[in-house]
């Protein structure tokens, strides 16, 4: 099978950046595609329209470059696909619940068309024709609380749930699709899975049960449940729960807990940390009382001590100072909306929201950012009587550096939307 990629070139707020070069589970977006295809596809070309597919009659798969799927779906995809036979694109059910509550708010890739969600996906047997029908994926989601609170502070929900796909698809448009793809649809869903399989698969319970027997561990705790590279130096005081991934060269400290996450290659977590369900990527750097819930960072990226993430996308390269905190629950019975490049608000469909930070950017210490609210990349943040509580966007024109002598000098922009590249 050959594989056309449609280029989408629009740059995502606040990282200045395509959504095909952010990370999604440690991976930049197009490597993420590659891994996942390559058990599939023999031929990569990367497009700007349809017109520049060719007319050969052979197998071939078309897809736009900001999409995020996994394994589990791509499979079905295409065992479904290569049964019809005919040409198709993903589509899904109106009422799919991890659709209708995750994947589609503040974005276009996915859309209603006659009775469906279709999104721009397609699979042609005999190369590319004029007619195609929609293929109805089911996300199989299943349903799982994150945490409980007193009813009267949850807009009379009661407990807070997410519907979470087995089989993951959404489209990245948006910085919060960065933390739907990587924790809601990425590590979260993991663990639906796993809890999934468990139930169905009494042998699957066995692996665990004698995989902890044998490492005199909980079963979520052991090698069945967690991967552990090679290198690592991790405290027996450490608290590690499945399903969780931990890359090559990695340091935990003493009375760190990790709960349902990833962790990259080089991170140094130390200790009296607690990730959980977050995405650390390579060469992350917690010194010791950080923080992570729901969260994900980037490349390159330090979170300093007593600083609290949660619902929160941090980009690469990215520091954070001792003592902030980025705030989730919005304190005014509202819907928290957050604002795009375009400055544009729009509803995010989520009760609860962190914040999220750039590419290239310096946080000071003791700062408090209100729920959705972004820092442009490459800016420098320093805590003041003036600015300590950051209530709307920051763009890199409201950098601190600009205030100091020779400041641009010493800190360059490397993420200009004026340029729409990357230096």
């Amino acid at each position: 099978m050959r594989k056309f990629i449609l280029q989408d070139s629009r740059l995502i707020f606040p990282f200045n950046e395509p959504a095909r070069n952010l990370r999604v589970l440690n991976k930049p977006l197009w490597l993420y595609h590659r891994d996942v295809l390559a058990s599939y596809t023999t031929e990569e070309r990367e497009i700007d329209s349809f017109a520049g597919i060719d007319s050969q009659r052979v197998e071939t798969l078309v897809y736009r470059d900001n999409l995020f799927f996994d394994q589990h779906f791509l499979d079905e995809f295409i065992r479904r696909a290569r049964r019809l036979g005919k040409a198709c694109r993903v589509a899904f059910a109106l009422d799919d619940p991890a659709i209708n509550a995750h994947a589609i708010h503040l974005q276009q890739g996915i859309r209603p068309e006659g009775n469906v969600y279709v999104a721009d996906m397609w699979y042609f047997p005999y190369g590319v024709e004029p007619i195609v029908r929609p293929l109805v994926m089911d996300t199989e989601s299943r349903q799982a609380g994150y945490y409980h609170v007193p009813t009267h502070m949850s807009n009379e929900k009661g407990d807070l749930t997410y519907h979470l796909p087995t089989k993951s698809f959404c489209s990245i448009e948006h910085w919060i699709h960065t933390i739907t793809a990587n924790i809601f649809f990425g590590v979260f869903s993991e663990g639906a899975r796993l809890e999934r399989d468990i139930e169905r698969s009494a042998l699957k319970q066995l692996k665990l049960l004698w995989h902890g027997m044998l490492e005199r561990k909980q079963a979520g705790m052991s090698s069945g449940a967690v991967h552990i590279g090679r290198n690592c130096s991790i405290d027996p005081s450490a608290v590690i729960q499945g399903p969780t991934y931990i890359g090559d060269n990695v340091s935990i400290g003493a009375g760190s807990v990790i709960d349902v996450s990833v962790i990259g290659n080089n991170v140094d977590i130390g200790q009296d940390c607690q990730i959980q369900l977050s995405v650390v990527s390579d060469r992350g750097f917690l010194p010791f009382r950080a923080a992570l819930f729901m969260s994900v960072m980037m490349e390159d990226s330090m979170v300093a001590q007593n600083t609290c993430l949660q619902f929160c996308s941090i980009g690469r390269n990215t520091f954070i100072g001792a003592g902030s905190t980025f705030t989730d629950f919005n304190l005014v019975p509202k819907p928290i909306r957050a604002m795009g490049g375009d400055g544009a608000l729009g509803d995010t469909g989520m009760p609860v929201l962190g914040g999220c930070v750039g590419h290239n950017c310096f946080i000071g210490s003791g700062m408090v950012v209100y729920p959705g609210r972004a820092v442009e990349s490459d800016v420098i943040l320093v805590a003041s009587d003036e600015r300590r509580v950051i209530t709307k966007n920051v763009c890199y024109e409201d950098s601190d550096h600009f205030g100091i002598k020779d400041g641009k000098e010493f800190h360059r922009r490397l993420y200009d939307p004026a340029s729409a590249s990357v230096v």
